[in-house]
């Protein structure tokens, strides 16, 4: 089995467990981190024994605060785009189409790439302690990985608006409200709540899961939505207010937009 440097891979019964292991940069979503969550799900695809999947961050504060945004803070628009292409291609599409199903066991922080990641899992549940949000705006960015045409879908466009556009954070209360989760638990009981979705899942035939979540998938209408987000990801990039907004987040300050 496979070792890794920002994840740990574990398996119960039928079910993987891929743990994202940054506790100090809140579990952010750097490059390795991406490599390795493909890694680990393609180890878990060829396991016949896996039917189901669990993505969770290490410790109680956070999912995944989001990207690092040190390595991608002196990007032009290329680079940005190139960014965005890479991201939804090899990790967040490839999830969402996983032939098995994936769980996002939400514990504290789900920001940015983080909500993405979530998003992009075939069920979400989450800890009393969840935040959930979409704040790229206030770095003069916009989502990236396929959170303007994921969060609309299982939210509501009205809904995902408002927090796209103001950048505020959700608590679990209201993502359940939404829809974003579908169940709400302590934080100590969270995986023990995921293994006992994933027992639900696990003890169904493994070819019908496959087909249902294939057949779900299929008729997707969200293609160009996603190549255009790509471009406005990409052409931020060379905006004053991603300059002035990245340089002060690593400063420590608010943005002068």
């Amino acid at each position: 089995m496979k070792t890794f440097q920002f994840l740990e891979y574990q398996t119960q019964k039928h079910t993987a467990v891929l743990t994202i292991v940054r506790p100090k940069q809140l579990n952010a979503l750097n490059t390795i981190t991406l490599k390795e969550i493909r890694e680990a799900l393609l180890q878990a695809l060829s396991d016949t024994q896996i039917r189901v999947v669990i993505i969770t961050g290490s410790g109680s504060k956070a999912f995944v605060a989001g990207a690092d945004i040190k390595e991608f803070a002196h990007f032009n628009a290329k680079q940005g785009k190139e960014l965005a292409e890479q991201g939804q291609t090899s990790i967040f599409d490839f999830i969402e189409n996983y032939p098995k199903p994936i769980i996002a066991a939400i514990n504290g922080f789900a920001l940015g790439g983080g909500l993405e990641l979530a998003l992009a899992s075939t069920v979400r549940i989450a800890s009393s302690n969840a935040k959930f949000g979409l704040p790229e705006v206030g770095l003069g960015l916009i989502p990236g990985y396929g959170g303007t045409q994921r969060l609309p879908e299982i939210i509501g466009k009205g809904r995902a608006l408002e927090m796209m556009l103001t950048a505020d954070m959700i608590d679990a209360s209201k993502a359940l409200d939404y829809g974003l989760i579908t169940e709400v638990t302590f934080s100590d009981k969270l995986l023990e709540s995921a293994h006992l979705l994933a027992d639900r899942m696990a003890k169904n035939s493994p070819s019908a899961l496959t087909s249902v979540l294939k057949a779900v998938h299929y008729n997707s209408h969200r293609k160009d939505g996603y190549a255009l987000e790509k471009d406005l990801f990409g052409a931020c990039f060379d905006t004053s207010d991603f300059k002035e907004g990245v340089t002060a987040f690593l400063e420590g300050r608010k943005p002068k937009f």
